[in-house]
This record gives structure tokens, sequence and C-alpha cells, in this order.
């Protein structure tokens, strides 16, 4: 859904918070920072509650990793909903049945009637709603704003964030050493009202109806078959999951370092983490001066620097302001990788299935936080927190050097759709649902043009994968050698038309490219072959 064309068209501002001055994205933006806090909060009682429910430190570290774990499960089906579902009714649900998870562990904190069992599961439900929910509030972000303000929007989206990272977990901290985790659920249950209300106030247009509109499964298949065949997202995704899994020690450890390093309470235990959001706020405000200094390959691997540093010295049991001090850089390293990393997936997808793409993004993302926190919380238990720290910090430097060579993609390329297919010309109406079809171009290449054209068409394969076949080829006729057919198969003639609304710009101009070594005086000749089966009395 897209605003309306006044508003798309206004000029706007394209100033940090030129965003704010669109209602609805302020309203929703406020809400949701109110929201975060809340769940940052719930997020600090239970991991509080953890050490005092268990003394085994793998039971503290899966805590972290049973409300990451659902998003490493759930992200492809969440990302294919938040395509194929009214956005704003479905966040709703998703909300009230957080409020619920919140609700039931408010009850179950007053009556005292918690145990390490039922935190974890209920840890494990919250991911859930928090997996769900991710894709949808990333997609709704283009239909809150003009098109030259949405960068400023997705950024404001990080601050708010961090804001709350700065706010929730300290409040929550206090809230917890005064009152306890009953009234802390409670205060984080209340949040949600704000974020109902503000959902239930924005008005969304309604979608006109596509005909070519996905269904789930086959939009899933569309975007797993985009992401196994997209080379540059593997890069980005290997790179993230490396740099995740060892960074969450850090994560599933303080806990413990605040209690049995620091010597500290919930309230110390808070004020961490604040730190944290804190320094994050800081980094994203370094970020505009370092990035003209460092591409994003350097912003990485300084990240992986400064968190180690402080793996390292966090080991030591530091003064209480010591650690402050590098918890407020550990915020900063932090949100200069996932900003990084988080900003290089959304410059090389296309509209059409970002979602579903940056669901596998968070996927990969999630599942090196879930894994790494049960990992190294195993690893603590083993050995200690301090070694499990020290461990963690050198693991993340070997890999980040070791892994800088494999550069991340720039991001520079023109994924607009070019609408340049023609529509195929049929003889009869073909039903939307029958396939497969297959798709021949054939053209004329001389023998002097032979290898040019095949190392071109073999770069065209991918394009080919991404944007809906599974799959692909290139034959020659023995009777005619300078007859080359290009051939790919699609799953049914709805997703070949959908092909049409998909090829990038960059990827037209890599087909005008391999269509240049055609040596006929017309254009190559396309052909589209439709599956048959036995008729119903043969079968």
């Amino acid at each position: 859904m897209t605003q309306s064309a006044s508003t798309a068209n206004a000029p706007a501002s394209t100033g940090t918070f030129a965003p704010l001055a669109q209602s609805t994205f302020a309203v929703l933006w406020v809400a949701t920072i109110l929201g975060n806090i809340g769940s940052f909060m719930r997020d600090v009682a239970s991991a509080w509650l953890a050490t005092d429910l268990s003394t085994s430190p793998a039971a503290v570290a899966t805590i972290q990793a049973a409300s990451t774990l659902p998003v490493f499960l759930l992200a492809i089906p969440a990302g294919v909903l938040s395509d194929i579902l009214d956005r704003r009714r479905f966040l709703i649900v998703i909300q009230l049945c957080l409020a619920l998870v919140s609700g039931s562990l408010m009850l179950l904190a007053w009556r005292q009637s918690l145990t390490i069992e039922l935190l974890i599961a209920l840890a494990f439900a919250g991911g859930i709603g928090s997996a769900m929910m991710g894709p949808t509030w990333q997609s709704i972000v283009p239909e809150l704003v003009p098109a030259n303000t949405l960068r400023q929007a997705v950024a404001l989206n990080s601050l708010g964030v961090n804001i709350a990272r700065a706010i929730g977990p300290a409040t929550g901290g206090l809230l917890l050493a005064a009152f306890g985790a009953a009234a802390t659920y409670g205060v984080d249950l209340l949040s949600y009202v704000f974020v109902v209300a503000a959902l239930i106030w924005w008005h969304r247009p309604q979608r006109p109806v596509d005909p070519l509109r996905e269904h789930f499964f086959s939009a899933a298949r569309a975007g797993l078959r985009f992401t196994r065949a997209h080379s540059k997202l593997h890069v980005v995704l290997a790179r993230t999951a490396v740099h995740f899994a060892f960074g969450s020690s850090v994560w599933a450890l303080l806990p413990l370092v605040a209690r049995k390093l620091l010597h500290g309470s919930a309230g110390l235990y808070g004020v961490m983490l604040g730190a944290v959001g804190v320094g994050a706020i800081l980094g994203a405000l370094l970020m505009p001066r370092l990035q003209k200094r460092l591409d994003a390959d350097g912003m990485v691997l300084l990240s992986a620097i400064v968190t180690a540093v402080v793996m390292a010295a966090l080991s030591v049991a530091p003064p209480v302001w010591l650690a402050l001090v590098l918890l407020l850089l550990l915020g900063a390293a932090w949100i200069m990788a996932l900003t990084t990393f988080g900003g290089v997936a959304q410059a090389i997808l296309p509209n059409w299935v970002r979602g579903r793409a940056l669901a596998v993004y968070q996927m990969v993302f999630n599942g090196a936080l879930a894994g790494g926190s049960l990992l190294w919380g195993f690893v603590a238990q083993a050995l200690g927190t301090p070694p499990a720290l020290l461990i963690a910090g050198s693991g993340l430097v070997v890999a980040a050097l070791a892994l800088h060579r494999l550069r991340l993609p720039h991001g520079e390329d023109d994924l607009g759709p070019a609408g340049h297919w023609p529509e195929p010309e049929m003889a009869d109406e073909i039903a939307h649902d029958r396939g497969p079809v297959m798709i021949l171009i054939e053209y004329l290449i001389a023998p002097a043009n032979r290898d040019g054209f095949l190392h071109a068409v073999h770069r065209l394969s991918e394009e080919r994968l991404r944007d809906g076949a599974f799959s692909w080829g290139v034959m020659e006729d023995p009777t005619n050698p300078e007859l080359m057919t290009e051939w790919f198969l699609v799953e049914s003639w709805a997703e070949h038309l959908r092909q049409h609304r998909r090829v990038p710009n960059a990827d037209a101009d890599l087909q005008r490219e391999v269509t240049a070594f055609h040596g006929g005086t017309t254009p190559p000749r396309v052909r589209h072959l439709l599956g048959v089966g036995l008729p119903p009395n043969k079968r």
C-alpha cells in the first residue's frame, strides 16, 4: 500500500526528523517506543528472575535463546504473512497475544508460581509474537512516509529502539528492585494499550484486489528461490551469522556479569542494559562521521574489535563505573554492526520480495543469537563466565579478520522494476494455476561471439532463478550450431506473469547485454510451453 497521491508527491524535507511530519508515522513511532520500553522491562525482569530460579548459567542463557529462537524458526512464515494479510489487523492481533503473555507473567509472579520452566516457555511464546511482528513493522514503513524520506524513517525506527533500550532496562531494573517482578510485568502489560490504540487509530487504506496476488505457499516458495539464488545476499547472511554468533555471548552472560562478577542487584543490571542503549544512540549519531572514512567492511571490523575488547575487560570484573563505560562502547559497536549488515541487506533487495528476504536475514540474525547464547551458556557452565567471554571475544576478532576479504556488496544497483518485457500473446486465455511453464528464448550467435554470449547468459541465470524460475539452462542445436536456446521453468502461468513485474533495471541491462550478441534481423524468438497431463479417462 502506498501513500495517497497528494502525500506521496508532496515536497518534503529530507532532514533526520522529516518523517515525523507525517502524523501516522509519528503516532506509531511514539507508540512503538512505549511498547519497546515495556518489552525491555519484561526482558530485564525475566533475565534477573532466571538467576533467582536457577544457579545454572546454561538455564540463564536459555532465557535469551528462548526469546530469539522463534524468530529463527518462524521468520519466513512471518515474512510471507506480512505480504498477504492486512498488516494493520495482523499487528493488532499480535499485540493482543503479546499482552496475554505479559499478563500471564504478571499473574504467575504475583502468586509466586513462576518456575524456570514456565519462564522459558513464556519467553518462547513472547519470541513467537516478536517473530511474527518484525517483518510486518518493517514492511509498513513505506506506507507511512513519502519515498524521499524513507531512509530517514528507517533510521528513526532504529533510533526509537535504542531510545527504548536506554530507558526500558534501567526503568525495569529499578521497578524490579523496588516493587518486584509482578509490578514490572504489569507496567509492560500497560504499554500494549498504547500500541493497540495507535493501530486502531490508524485508518489504513484498502488495497485494490490484485488478480496476481500471491498466496501463502507460492509466496514462500518464491521467497526461498530468491534467497537461494542471490549470491550477494549469501555474503551478508554468512557474515551476519558469524559476527552475532560470537557477539551473542555478552548478551547471554551479562546477567551473570552483573550478579556474580560485579556483585550487583537487579537495579545495576537494568542500568547496565540502559548504558548499552545510550551507547547505541551515541553510536548511531557517530556513524555518519565514521562512514566518511570507513566502508561497510571497515565498520564491521571496527565493531568486532571494540566488542571483543569490552568482553575481555568485563571478564576481569572491573569497577562498576568502568563497566558502565565499557557498555557504552558495546552499545556503539553493536549498533554499528547491526545497522551496517541491515543497511546492506536492504540495499540489495527489490521491493517485491523485501519482506520475505528480510525475514530470512532476521532468521539468520536471531538464529545466531539463539544458538550462540546456548553455546556460551554451556561454555560458561563448564569453564566459568570470564573464560567464556575471553574465548568468544577472541573468536570474534579472528573471524572478523578472516572474513574481511569476503567483501560486503555495495548495494548500488538500480532495483526498480524495469517493466520491459512485452506481455505474452496467447491464442486463448490461460488459467493462472496452469503449469509448469517453460520459457524458451532463441538466439543466433556467431562463432566469434559464442564465448562472450555464454559468459553473459550464465550471469543472467542468477536473475532468472531469483525472479521465479526453479530451473534454468542453455542448449545448442546440433543441426545449427549458431542457434542457442536459453530455457527456464516456472511453476505456474501466474508466477511467470509476476516475473514480468519483478525484473529490476539492473538485470534488464544485463538482459540487453545478452541480447546484443544476437545476430538475427529480428529480436530473439520467445516461446512459452505449458505442461500437459493425461486426460481424466486415461489416468
